[in-house]
């Protein structure tokens, strides 16, 4: 230790030995030097170990540290402190020690400006190293009692050293009192087994190889080649090439991405190994390995991205392709043709984005390619059989619902045979047309089965719709064919109530023909299983409707009184019974006034044409005016006299349209006449007068008739010496001449 002599290592492993004149009773342990030239740069393990073993066994652990290296990294012990922290929380329970850091040497800088930039170190190396889970928010108070002495200089000023020492002497007096230096200590071990205690610390401390830092030109290697790396990094980054790959794969495939990456990544690997050639090999291959997989994964983004446009434009040309090939093969070929082509042109896509320097699998894009293929197909499949099937339900509901209205419409015995014969007949023809149809698609067995189930199904769902539609204004379909049988003879043409006619039956048949299209909508029939609706509406409505009906039975009974039919299932049933004594008992409430109509036409019609009286009253007036007529023949005059009175008589009759005024009733008829009479007359005497005064015609003009006066058939006078017959509306006209 002689200063003059040189300077070397004074300590060699740890010493021990009982402190003087210290109370109570105090060991003190003397640990070799850190970063002594003695061991080199390749043994700094025992160092380390020394230092973990004094913090495991010790109250209070002396750490000198020189006041200039307080500030920096390795000269204050740092990483020592940070690997012996970390071991030490897992390898030994954590027990309160003090560690009292002795700054050497003390410059002008005050202390209380030194110590909080050791604590704020001291603090740091704690909060970054890892710790057990248990102790993951533990402070470093509650294991370490951390504080901070200054010693100035032996060399400079040694009195003032030797007072400062002697008083850090005294600070250990009482160390374990409450207050004294390890006054808070705890797990404190017996004296007695201490030695033991020890050997254990050490063997345990021997045994791990945290410990084993590495040498001085491996950490040199470690870090440079960590720096080197994270250049070469920086540098692959910036490098304009790759930018301007990394941008054209984010928008659409590259071709040639795998040959030209692979290049860039050799590039900068070659750069690297050209400056760490002179760095240890195990490190630097190492960071070689580190700085590829660093590369890579910068550059697997980028990968994925140009998959995944390959595979969308892989996608998009195989929709577009397939469409075409639909038109032209079957589906089921251009699906199998389509897939395995393009599938194809994925692999030699993926083989043209291989990179060398790594064996990056494209499977999984292929597969999700895959699913995306075979989606679309289905999508496609499901869309061109939906199409079909639309396209053959147009067809038959086409082909069936005209005919089965004007079917239903005409209700007959034949009516639901010939539905059925018409719904085979047409389902069969669009079944088989979808089954051929469907055979490009090689579908299994049970899906074409449903799908030509489904078209006989909507024939059938055609024909009960339109059965349903048709049911539902059935009471106005009745009264239309009742109204067309009752108002139209055989030929169509509309009937003229003369009296001839029977209203009754006419009735009878037309009501007939209107049960039977009731009979008819009641229920769908498009199995061929028999019912007897229709003779249970003529029983019930037709039958018992007669005068000479007297069973009781029947008439007790009431075979409508049901909301089902017989033999019927009811989601076949149209109307019920119930429902068609109630639209029936509306039938005839409504077509009643028809009837009535038509039989007051009848009897008005009888009593216009019936204007000579009885046959008894002909036969007594002409025995009554036997003489009178005989003494007209006699007398020529009264003769004249009476054929001027008859035309006059008919004239006025005509003139007044009597006939017609009396067809209103005989009182409006009298009122109406008397208004009319005078003005008439008048009118008369005024014409003949006007005639008399005008000068003679030549004969031609005389024998002119006379042009009506108004629209409802009147006749005037001629200044002929003749009479002359014309015609009206209302039967013959006759003018009489009437001397000036």
């Amino acid at each position: 230790m002689d200063a003059f002599r040189g300077r070397s290592q004074t300590t060699k492993g740890i010493w021990m030995a009982k402190a003087q004149n210290i109370e109570p009773c105090t060991l003190v342990m003397d640990l070799e030097g850190t970063d002594g030239r003695e061991r080199g740069e390749d043994d700094t393990a025992f160092e380390k170990q020394s230092a973990l073993f004094a913090l495991a066994v010790s109250d209070i652990v002396l750490i000198n540290m020189w006041c200039h290296d307080i500030g920096r990294e390795q000269a204050a012990n740092k990483p020592l402190l940070k690997t012996v922290f970390q071991v030490m929380m897992r390898l030994f329970s954590p027990r309160k020690t003090t560690m009292l850091f002795v700054i050497r040497d003390k410059s002008k800088t005050p202390l209380e400006n030194l110590e909080p930039i050791l604590r704020e170190d001291i603090q740091k190396i704690w909060d970054g190293v890892p710790k057990p889970h248990a102790h993951k928010d533990t402070p470093l108070s509650e294991f370490f009692n951390v504080q901070v002495v200054a010693l100035n200089s032996y060399e400079e000023k040694e009195e003032l050293f030797r007072e400062q020492v002697s008083n850090l002497r005294d600070r250990f007096q009482q160390s374990i009192a409450p207050g004294g230096l390890a006054g808070d200590r705890r797990g404190v071990v017996p004296a007695s087994g201490f030695s033991f205690s020890a050997q254990q610390f050490w063997k345990v401390i021997k045994e791990n190889k945290d410990l084993d830092l590495p040498a001085h030109k491996v950490m040199v290697a470690t870090v440079r080649c960590e720096e080197i790396g994270h250049e070469k990094v920086a540098t692959f980054t910036a490098d304009e090439e790759w930018q301007q790959f990394e941008e054209a794969v984010q928008s659409d495939y590259v071709p040639g991405f795998g040959k030209k990456i692979s290049s860039l990544l050799d590039r900068c690997l070659s750069e690297y190994d050209m400056e760490a050639i002179y760095f240890d090999e195990g490190v630097r291959t190492s960071k070689r390995h580190q700085l590829e997989s660093k590369l890579l994964q910068l550059v697997n983004p980028a990968y994925q991205s140009l998959l995944g446009h390959l595979r969308t434009r892989t996608l998009e040309a195989f929709k577009e392709s397939f469409d075409k090939a639909v038109e032209k093969e079957g589906f089921a070929v251009a699906a199998r043709d389509s897939t395995q082509i393009f599938l194809e042109k994925f692999d030699k896509g993926s083989e043209d984005a291989t990179i060398q320097q790594v064996n990056w699998d494209p499977s999984k894009v292929k597969d999700k390619l895959k699913r995306d293929i075979e989606a679309h197909v289905v999508s496609v499949r499901a869309t061109k059989l939906s199409e079909l099937c639309a396209t053959y339900e147009g067809k038959l509901t086409k082909a069936l619902a005209e005919p089965v209205e004007a079917l239903l419409d005409s209700a007959s015995e034949d009516t639901w045979p010939a539905i059925r014969k018409l719904l085979q007949r047409e389902t069969k023809a669009a079944v088989s047309g979808l089954e051929s149809a469907i055979s490009t698609f090689e579908l299994d067995e049970a899906t074409e089965k449903e799908l030509l189930l489904r078209l006989e199904n909507h024939g059938r769902s055609v024909v009960e719709s339109k059965a349903r539609e048709e049911a539902a204004r059935i009471l106005i379909r009745m009264k239309d064919r009742f109204s067309t049988l009752f108002s139209r003879d055989a030929d169509s043409m509309p009937r003229v109530w003369t009296g001839k006619e029977d209203i009754k039956a006419i009735t009878k048949t037309a009501r007939s023909a209107s049960m039977k299209l009731l009979s008819t909508m009641a229920a769908i029939r498009l199995e061929e299983d028999g019912d007897n609706i229709d003779t249970t509406l003529s029983l019930a409505l037709v039958d018992a409707a007669r005068p000479g009906t007297t069973d009781r039975s029947i008439q007790s009974l009431d075979p409508l009184a049901s909301s089902s039919w017989e033999r019927v299932p009811e989601e076949r049933t149209l109307i019920s019974p119930v429902q068609c004594k109630s639209l029936w008992r509306q039938f005839k409430a409504e077509t009643e006034y028809t009837v009535t109509q038509a039989i007051a036409a009848q009897e008005a019609n009888k009593r216009n044409n019936n204007w000579l009286p009885p046959p008894w009253a002909l036969a007594a007036m002409a025995v009554l005016g036997f003489n009178e007529f005989m003494t007209l023949l006699r007398n020529p005059f009264y003769l004249a006299v009476m054929f001027v009175v008859f035309l006059v008589g008919k004239a006025m009759w005509v003139q007044l349209d009597i006939a017609n005024e009396f067809r209103n009733g005989f009182l409006p008829a009298l009122l109406s006449l008397s208004t009319k009479f005078v003005p008439t007359i008048m009118n008369i005497l005024k014409r003949l007068a006007d005639e008399g005064a005008a000068p003679a015609a030549p004969e031609r003009q005389r024998e002119t008739e006379l042009q009506p006066r108004n629209n409802s058939s009147n006749s005037n006078v001629t200044s002929a010496g003749s009479s002359s017959l014309t015609s009206s509306e209302n039967g013959p006209e006759y003018s009489s001449p009437v001397a000036q």
